[in-house]
C-alpha cells in the first residue's frame, strides 16, 4: 500500500485524489516510474514521485 504525498487531479475520471489517500492493488507497469492502483474504487496509473510508502 503507498499514500499520496500531494492533491492530484484525476483526469476522466472527474475527482481529486487527496494528499494522503491511500492507493490499494498496486501493480507495476513497463515504466519504472508508473503504478498503477485503485484510488476511490478508480483504477489510475500514478506517478511513483507522487507516492510514499504506506
Amino acid at each position: 500500500m503507498a499514500t499520496l504525498i500531494r492533491d492530484l487531479p484525476v483526469k476522466g475520471a472527474g475527482f481529486t485524489a487527496k494528499r494522503g489517500t491511500a492507493v490499494r492493488n498496486i501493480s507495476l507497469t513497463g515504466n519504472p516510474e508508473q503504478i498503477e492502483g485503485r484510488v476511490n474504487g478508480v483504477r489510475i496509473v500514478l506517478l511513483t514521485k507522487y507516492l510514499k510508502k504506506a
